[in-house]
This record gives C-alpha cells, sequence and structure tokens, in this order.
C-alpha cells in the first residue's frame, strides 16, 4: 500500500491518493501468457470528500494512473463530524459488509487495509471497523464506499422529517 499525495493545478485544493491493492493478471494465448495489471486507488482531499476507482492496463503505472483519472470522477462529499462520523452504519457490497462505528477523540482508525485507506483519504480520524463475509479489497473498498455514502448528518435528517435540528436531539 503506498501514500501518494500531489498538487492538483490551479486553486484546487491537495488530494491524497492511496494505492489500495495491485494486481496481476494472466492471460494465457498461444504464444504464453500475457500479463496486465489492475490497481484499486482511492482519492481523497482529507476533509471528508472522497473517490474510489479500478484502473487497468498493461502496465502498473498506466494502470494506477487510469484508477486516480476514476477515483477523482467518483469523489463525493461525506457526512462527518469534526472528527468522527455522525453516527452507526453498516455498508454492504455483494457479500462484503464493513460495520463503521463513531469514536470519541483520540481513538484513531481502528481499520483494516483496504478499509483504513478510504478512511484516511476521507479524513476520518477516529473510527471503530470490522469487516464481516468478504475480505476481497474490491469488496471491502466499496462496502466501504457505501457505508460513507449513507451516511446523514442531523441537519439533513432533521430537514427530511420537517423539523428543527434542535428538535431532533430531545
Amino acid at each position: 500500500m503506498a501514500d501518494i499525495k500531489r498538487a492538483k493545478e490551479g486553486n484546487q485544493d491537495e488530494l491524497i491518493e492511496k494505492i489500495v491493492f495491485i494486481n496481476r493478471v494472466a492471460k494465457v494465448v498461444k504464444g504464453g501468457r500475457r500479463f496486465s495489471f489492475s490497481a484499486i486507488v482511492v482519492v481523497g482531499d482529507g476533509k471528508g470528500r472522497v473517490g474510489q476507482g479500478l484502473g487497468k492496463a498493461n502496465q502498473v503505472p498506466d494502470a494506477i494512473r487510469k484508477g486516480v483519472e476514476r477515483a477523482r470522477k467518483d469523489m463525493k462529499k461525506i457526512a462527518m463530524t469534526d472528527v468522527s462520523i455522525p453516527h452507526y452504519v453498516d455498508g454492504k457490497f455483494k457479500s462484503g459488509k464493513v460495520m463503521l462505528r463513531p469514536a470519541s477523540d483520540g481513538t484513531g482508525v481502528i481499520a483494516g487495509g483496504p478499509v483504513r485507506a478510504v478512511l484516511e483519504a476521507a479524513g476520518v480520524q477516529n473510527i471503530l471497523t470490522k469487516c464481516q463475509g468478504s475480505n476481497n479489497p474490491h469488496n471491502m473498498v466499496k462496502a466501504t464506499m457505501d457505508g460513507l455514502r449513507r451516511l446523514r448528518t442531523v441537519e439533513e435528517v432533521a430537514r427530511l422529517r420537517g423539523l428543527a435540528a434542535d428538535e431532533m436531539v430531545a
């Protein structure tokens, strides 16, 4: 797993790029084996925006570049408190399930490889997680993204219910 930070041109923020998994794939042809590579990449700004992408190419750098491009297009804002997530949520993708639970300040990111990469790119600093079912990196990243995109702030829920935010807490 590698961390790469790059500054985008113009006035946009610096993005955090994390390579989650690189896989070598072999295609058997008449003359032997042809190898290609796939790379799962997570891109975030560390302030609540995160996206994931899968790039495939004959060379590793090209696969990473394609993954980063797709991840940038996939970036979405997630609901966060100052350093954690607003509430408990489960993320699911196929047979992969990720439990995300908010944690008090000072806990840190308690998560495995693919889940940790997504949460660190998003800027979550305190969280407890548990992966259940599949531990395939593809499914873990997508299940984590599903859970993060399901998060709602108190203000959003209050607006949906037609109440004031202070009425929700009571």
